[in-house]
């Protein structure tokens, strides 16, 4: 690893600002300045492609035109909306947030350190959507950029151990004139040219100074982080039938994975369990009632960022007791054509599906 020469700092800035003119993406939040819509696309670019955004983001906006409209919708409403997107957590945080700006007057906050005060928005959040709405000189060090600038400097340590250090290159490098296409085109480099695996060195227009291209090591930078092994926990499900042909599902509470969306009720299968055993047990401890385990209906893989699942579904019957949410905040019994209405996780809405097609 080596610094980055003073004399290439501008030559660097006006290569990749040369490049982002000819090759840079059309995206609908950059036909746009208001730092709403822009704040709304960073926090679903997090963790998810850009091919998916697009639609919701569409969608969002119809729906949520600005912070007040989404600061007063109910969260059942913004859940659904982000329904398929995953990280819930950032649908819950940008209602949150948008409840903060209403309160402070409406307006987006201008500088760093008023954004990153808002619910779910971060160093790097904040100095993209303050960069690109008002076009600030932040820097910023999402995925992407971390990978480019490791390359670019030949990081001899996985980016999670150098975050001070990126830090300081991508302040350093940010074209201070432009800052708002300086960091839109180091985000495109790494999402088009300078990608994960096999990137296309020859069409980097940073590879006149990369060291990773330089000493042929593109593809085994950066140093990948040390990762624990992925648990796979077997989950046990219940779609609960009542006597007037309804299901039983219930809201999770608000902290935690997956917080404030409905589910078909059910949990882990501890050692010894068969699935039925399991599935008595969770529903008795999490909802107080008796059911008859029936028939299976589904089972379904699901990966987390750190876990994987097997949902083991099977049909039950209420048999007696007062359904209470003794492990949840609310719970409800609603017929098979209402399931629709409520925001699930995604695992659940192929638990819906597969009964759809069952009672079809």
């Amino acid at each position: 690893m080596q610094p980055i020469e003073s004399s290439a700092i501008q030559p660097l800035r006006d290569a990749l600002l040369d490049w982002y003119a000819q090759q840079g993406r059309e995206l609908p939040w950059r036909n746009t300045r208001d730092p709403y819509a822009i704040w709304i696309s960073e926090v679903m670019l997090q963790q998810t492609q850009v091919k998916t955004v697009i639609p919701y983001y569409e969608r969002w906006l119809a729906q949520f035109p600005n912070a007040a409209a989404l600061a007063a919708a109910d969260q059942q409403q913004v859940l659904k909306a982000w329904q398929g997107l995953g990280y819930y957590a950032r649908a819950r945080n940008l209602h949150r947030a948008a409840q903060q700006i209403v309160e402070m007057g409406g307006q987006f906050p201008t500088d760093l350190k008023s954004a990153m005060a808002l619910a779910g928005i971060g160093r790097t959040t904040a100095g993209g959507i303050l960069s690109a709405a008002f076009n600030l000189p932040l820097p910023i060090l999402d995925g992407n950029v971390k990978r480019v600038l490791s390359r670019l400097v030949a990081l001899p340590k996985p980016p999670s151990k150098s975050l001070p250090l990126l830090w300081q290159i991508s302040q350093t490098l940010l074209d201070p004139v432009q800052p708002r296409d300086f960091n839109q085109a180091i985000m495109d480099l790494g999402a088009t040219v300078c990608t994960p695996k096999q990137p296309a060195c020859l069409r980097c227009p940073w590879n006149f100074c990369c060291l990773a291209h330089q000493t042929q090591m593109q593809n085994n930078l950066p140093v990948p982080e040390t990762r624990a092994p992925v648990p796979h926990k077997q989950i046990g499900v219940a779609v609960i039938w009542n006597d007037c042909q309804q299901i039983l599902i219930d809201r999770r509470r608000q902290e935690g994975l997956l917080g404030g969306l409905w589910e078909f009720p059910g949990g882990k299968i501890e050692p010894g369990e068969t699935v039925e055993q399991c599935i008595q047990r969770e529903i008795r401890e999490e909802i107080g009632i008796e059911i008859r385990v029936g028939e299976h209906l589904i089972s379904i893989d699901h990966a987390y960022s750190h876990f994987h699942v097997t949902l083991n579904v099977h049909h039950c019957r209420y048999l007696s007791g007062e359904p209470q949410p003794i492990e949840c905040d609310e719970i409800r019994w609603v017929a098979v054509s209402e399931l629709a209405q409520f925001a699930f996780p995604v695992a659940n809405v192929k638990i819906i599906q597969a009964l759809s097609q069952s009672c079809g």
